[in-house]
């Protein structure tokens, strides 16, 4: 059997469009030893793919953290799978709040070296001395506590179309930068009640035991992160204290808490919080753009992105090697993907000469 995808992008969509079935999209996660990492993935891969999950499973020897899709009619038998073994039985999973079914169009399951990159060195503390884990009716009683400290272990496209109110929001681009950033922010105030929370709450099991070994003794995180507090809030009938759109990683781009849009456009500066890529093959840029800019730059994140979007395909190519001239472009491979900052700042700059 072959472990791994073998069509092309093209024929998975419309696989995926021709599909008559619902999906359930979630996400698990487990701390947990796996010796045999090659195993485990090739037996993981053969029962998902019968079972015609799709998504993306990341397998270490620390343990697993999946995000998948799964045909509604299956998902007996893939909790079946799950409870049979010993690794993943009880596993909590993390359903989504919204889902059209298309998360997700091909299954990837990978070996690496840790679930989540995180720069740390798991020998130099206690991993496993976590933080408190809170229900969304607890999180919510805590952020009352005006003394309370709330924290953001999200990188900052996530934190900029949503987050809880009052928390603060590093400036991270990886999780070992939120890690840093985030301790620097309270470095005095240790014997406050902090509160952490990321997307599906693996990102907090490892940043709660590292606050608790830099001297913080009340420790707590979101148990399943946002998309448990999404379910739960609406379960349960409370007022979400979470504000805007939970970014998530697939397809969908996000799940909306709220009604709330508290970002803007990166280059026109109106209210927007739709994350795209940007539509030239070689940048790939992730940023916020409105349905007007999308048409005036063609879904690129610049118009130097645009104008290698409109060459021919043949010059695209030749331009991925390295250097490629045209009549009003020149351009190296290094600069293809824009800053993010800069592009930010030409937005600003604009909406001031409005």
């Amino acid at each position: 059997m072959t472990l791994h995808n073998k069509y092309d992008k093209e024929t998975l969509q419309k696989k995926l469009d021709s599909e008559t079935f619902k999906r359930i999209t979630l996400s698990f996660y487990r701390y947990v030893n796996i010796a045999d990492t090659d195993m485990f993935r090739a037996e993981l891969y053969r029962q998902f793919d019968e079972l015609g999950v799709l998504g993306r499973v990341y397998v270490a020897h620390e343990g697993i953290n999946a995000q998948v899709s799964i045909p509604e009619h299956n998902f007996d038998q893939f909790k079946a799978i799950l409870q049979n073994d010993d690794k993943l039985r009880d596993v909590p999973l993390k359903i989504a709040v919204e889902d059209n079914g298309k998360s997700f169009i091909k299954l990837i399951v990978r070996i690496r070296e840790k679930v989540v990159a995180d720069g740390l060195d798991d020998n130099s503390f206690d991993v496993t001395n976590v933080g408190n884990h809170l229900d969304a009716e607890q999180f919510n009683k805590a952020l009352e506590d005006p003394n309370t400290i709330v924290i953001d272990m999200r990188n900052h496209y996530e934190t900029e179309v949503g987050h809880f109110e009052g928390a603060l929001l590093p400036e991270a681009d990886t999780f070992r930068d939120a890690l840093t950033m985030g301790l620097d922010m309270v470095e005095d105030k240790k014997d406050s009640k902090i509160l952490l929370y990321c997307t599906g709450g693996i990102r907090c099991e490892k940043a709660s035991a590292w606050f608790k070994h830099h001297g913080f003794s009340d420790v707590n995180q979101l148990y399943g992160g946002i998309i448990q507090y999404a379910r739960e809030v609406k379960q349960k009938g409370l007022k979400p204290k979470f504000i805007g759109k939970n970014f998530v990683f697939d397809n969908r781009m996000g799940e909306r808490i709220t009604d709330d849009i508290i970002s803007s456009c990166h280059q026109c500066g109106n209210p927007c919080d739709t994350h795209v890529n940007c539509a030239n093959d070689d940048c790939h840029l992730l940023f916020i753009q409105c349905d007007d800019c999308k048409i005036k730059f063609d879904g690129c994140c610049s118009k130097n992105c645009q104008e290698i979007f409109h060459l021919p395909l043949e010059e695209q190519k030749r331009l991925r090697k390295g250097k490629i001239k045209s009549d009003s472009l020149s351009v190296y491979k290094s600069r293809l993907r824009p800053d993010l900052r800069q592009i930010k700042s030409d937005s600003s700059q604009l909406s001031i000469n409005r």
